[in-house]
């Protein structure tokens, strides 16, 4: 099987050349595209969160070996949550490589962090069957790289931390607003703003709510420094 322009790109971006190239489309191949003779990626996906999960466990495993199981869990989430996987993904390139149907295309679902963290869990069992654990361990923390090194900085979502910040200052909680909505309804898109007790807002767009409130509590703690 010949692969495309994009699926040798990415191919080469994963540091990894597949002894059997139909792995690599089936990962990068979405539901609204899938059809007879064409499988879509999401028996996939649901091997490979558990394969980075155990990766990711073994890691964080010999990185402290003190470490308790209530501080291992939060860096576990860190690393291995559907954000995390989208911004992996959007390193070596895959959105470009994505196949979908015209309708997820002209929603934007190259840019999607659900489609981009699962089409990447995809990715990550596509090389473990073609080349078996020892190398997708190697993918893994290849292009995890400094993230792990840095999970103690990401182990408290933005939320989390907002919230602890507010607390520590005698504030009520923060408050998350939905602003706007926008978009066909199965592709919506929100906004949201995070509001402080004591008048400070920040606000942000993203395909879920839930992504939008991070993505807006991130942007309102580094508003206060």
């Amino acid at each position: 099987m010949k692969l495309s322009v994009e699926l040798t790109t990415l191919q080469k971006a994963l540091g990894h050349h597949f002894a059997d190239p139909r792995l690599l489309l089936r990962a990068v191949t979405h539901g609204s595209r899938s059809g007879p003779g064409r499988e879509d990626n999401q028996r996939l996906e649901f091997l490979g969160d558990r394969v980075l999960g155990l990766v990711m466990a073994e890691a964080l495993l010999q990185r402290d070996s003190a470490a308790s199981e209530g501080q291992l869990a939060p860096r576990f989430n860190a690393l291995v949550r559907k954000e995390t996987c989208a911004d992996v993904a959007r390193d070596v390139g895959l959105g470009d490589a994505l196949k979908l149907g015209r309708s997820e295309q002209l929603s934007g679902g190259r840019r999607k962090q659900a489609l981009l963290g699962d089409a990447m869990e995809a990715v990550i069992a596509a090389v473990y069957i073609d080349a078996g654990f020892d190398t997708a361990r190697d993918l893994i923390l290849r292009l995890w790289g400094a993230r792990i090194d840095g999970v103690d900085e990401d182990a408290k979502d933005a939320k989390t931390s907002l919230q602890e910040w507010a607390q520590a200052r005698g504030l009520p909680p923060p408050a998350y607003v939905e602003t706007a909505r926008t978009g066909p309804d199965h592709a919506p898109v929100f906004t949201i703003q995070a509001r402080l007790h004591s008048g400070e807002t920040a606000e942000a767009t993203a395909g879920s709510k839930r992504q939008a409130e991070q993505m807006a509590a991130k942007a309102l703690l580094e508003q206060l420094g």
